[in-house]
């Protein structure tokens, strides 16, 4: 009688372990891992570099954020500390692409109608009113409130790919949601 269990029956890895594994192929050159990295943290890092950039810049600063990644994970020592080194690399791109845009004048028309009121039926147009108002939050409570509005990231996912504990993005929501209420409700939201 065997005592070897089928491939299924075997307990599958966790989560860090699986990290674990990619992150190692992943510094050998195995292009399938740096491609499961970029499947596991491309909502993550998005998120973070929408909250921070803006929406305009948001492809281009979240593909400059991945290289940035891929050229530095040789870098990383712990699989552990790749989440937090991963939304680190997000921020200082989305912050480095602002320094730079902010050295290039730019002007700007002002339309009353952009801030009169909240908007019809275009669904673009009120994606981005809000966005505009999740941006005036702190840093802390804007990220995760991306991450879970606009990336669509559980609680646990924000956690679990952002190296935040449980109850730091419980806590982060909660106090994002309660300065944005007041903003809606300024801007005519009921």
């Amino acid at each position: 009688m065997s005592v070897s269990k089928k491939a299924s029956e075997q307990p599958s890895p966790s989560s860090s372990d699986d990290l674990t594994l990619v992150l190692a192929a992943a510094q050998a050159g195995d292009s399938n891992a740096v491609s499961a990295l970029y499947q596991r943290f491309r909502g993550v890092v998005h998120g973070i570099v929408l909250a921070r950039a803006g929406l305009e810049h948001v492809e281009d600063v979240t593909q400059d954020a991945f290289v940035a990644i891929c050229r530095g994970l040789a870098q990383v020592k712990q699989a552990a500390a790749l989440p937090g080194w991963i939304c680190t690399i997000a921020r200082n791109t989305a912050t480095d692409h602002l320094r730079r845009r902010m050295r290039v004048p730019v002007t700007q028309t002002f339309d009353d109608t952009q801030t009169a009121g909240p908007p019809g039926d275009d669904s673009a147009e009120l994606r981005r009113r809000v966005l505009a108002l999740i941006r005036t939050l702190p840093s802390a409570y804007r990220e995760t409130l991306v991450l879970r509005l606009v990336e669509g990231l559980t609680g646990p996912e924000i956690a679990a790919r952002t190296g935040m504990t449980p109850g730091s993005v419980r806590v982060n929501l909660t106090r994002g949601m309660a300065q944005l209420r007041p903003l809606l409700r300024e801007e005519g939201w009921p």
